[in-house]
């Protein structure tokens, strides 16, 4: 049994490189199952696409069936229409605990920009949801990830590392924002998209006492959902020039394929504001604010996903505590899981060399009993505990062997030769 991943996030590449990489849609990652499956039809697989990371799990019975990084780097560059070379040294890749502890770490938020947010085990758990509507995964991807749910819930309750502001939206606004505004209630806010990012924002926001709250999403209806549930009301599309030119704050979280603000757009949308301030804040992946915007004028701060590394890097070292605890229960669930999957591949074999170990003394020992009818029973049950003992040391070396090389992944050439050298079927 085999688990790898392959991936960029926020600390091997830059959002450039993320965007061009990213699925932004439940369509994408559907089609791109279809393709994965074509390619790699023996391997599950799972695609979890963020604002802060793309990375693909895949789990074979044989890792020599796997594909390698270069396998998977191809199928990105073919998918997204991307010259390998563009971002191929951005890529990394996992293998064995190493890729089962990466899993873990990410759905806990260890890995996470934001150290301790709740949205990131809600992308992980949509992405095991669309990889299963997909057909995509399969019984190891499937214990991998219901692991992976089991191991943040674990953290949660048992660090504190949630504590404070936990998610992008909340550390965003509440640490760039604030040094923009003194106040938000009297601000006007325009949320363009309506997706679970937007909705994050906004209770973040209307927990700051925000003032005016519209969202603008190219589907009219879910605009208007979100924005009754949260006070507000829904723009058209059409609209969104006017309010780019009244909005105080603007939080976009589109995830568009292209940035559907440019700074010619916004320039003109700027000419009606009067030069007031305007925060703007890109959630998108890929981004949807072009990054020349922020060049308009000197009343316009822009921030993206990159800029929050910083605000980040603070969170970080004010939570090392919790994140020693965090790392200490992610070894020991990874441990732990590897035990499982590499048990079901080698207990099996294990049982039949042990059975057939001990038949063949048993069988042995009824030939002894009848030539020697005189031994008492006190004397053959001290010839069987001393045969037994026997069979076990005699066992200890290559099952020691067996267990160590299982550490590392599943043996299948020791396992093959076991089964081959002791004729087990």
């Amino acid at each position: 049994m085999n688990v790898q991943v392959v991936y960029c996030n926020h600390q091997t590449a830059d959002l450039s490189v993320r965007e061009k990489l990213a699925f932004s849609s439940e369509d994408d990652l559907l089609r791109a199952y279809d393709e994965l499956r074509q390619r790699f039809p023996t391997s599950e697989h799972v695609v979890v696409s963020t604002c802060n990371r793309v990375e693909i799990y895949t789990a074979q019975e044989d890792a020599s069936n796997a594909p390698s990084s270069d396998d998977l780097a191809t199928f990105f560059s073919d998918f997204h229409h991307v010259p390998v070379e563009t971002f191929l040294g951005d890529l990394l890749e996992r293998t064995g605990a190493e890729a089962v502890r990466h899993l873990f770490e990410v759905a806990c938020s260890v890995d996470s920009m934001v150290l301790g947010e709740s949205q990131i085990v809600s992308q992980v758990k949509s992405a095991y949801d669309i990889a299963t509507k997909g057909n995509a995964n399969g019984p190891l991807t499937n214990a991998l990830f219901q692991r992976a749910l089991n191991v943040s819930r674990r953290v949660r309750t048992e660090t504190r590392l949630s504590e404070g502001r936990i998610s992008i939206a909340s550390v965003a606004v509440g640490e760039f924002g604030r040094n923009i505004f003194d106040r938000f209630d009297d601000k006007t806010i325009l949320v363009i998209g309506a997706g679970e990012m937007a909705e994050e924002t906004l209770r973040y926001l209307q927990n700051e006492g925000v003032g005016d709250i519209v969202v603008v999403n190219r589907t009219e209806e879910r605009a208007t959902q979100v924005a009754a549930a949260f006070g507000g009301h829904a723009a058209g599309w059409e609209q969104l020039d006017d309010w780019l030119s009244r909005a105080d704050i603007i939080v976009s979280t589109t995830g568009a394929h292209d940035p559907i603000v440019d700074a010619t757009r916004f320039g003109h949308a700027r000419q009606k504001s009067s030069g007031k301030p305007v925060f703007i804040l890109d959630l998108g992946a890929p981004r949807d604010f072009d990054s020349n915007v922020a060049d308009v004028d000197e009343g316009v701060f822009l921030y993206d996903i990159d800029d929050l590394e910083r605000t980040c890097d603070r969170n970080r070292a004010a939570r090392a505590t919790e994140i020693a605890r965090a790392r200490q229960i992610v070894e020991e669930e990874t441990s732990r899981f590897m035990h499982d999957i590499y048990h079901k591949a080698t207990g099996p074999i294990v049982q039949r060399l042990r059975e057939s170990w001990h038949d063949v003394s048993r069988q042995e020992l009824e030939v002894l009993y009848r030539k020697l009818p005189d031994l008492t029973d006190d004397d053959q049950q001290a010839i069987d505990r001393t045969v037994e003992r026997i069979v076990n040391k005699l066992l200890h070396p290559p099952l020691e062997t067996l267990r160590d090389e299982a550490r590392d992944g599943t043996p299948h050439g020791l396992l093959d030769a076991i089964m081959r050298l002791f004729h087990l079927h």
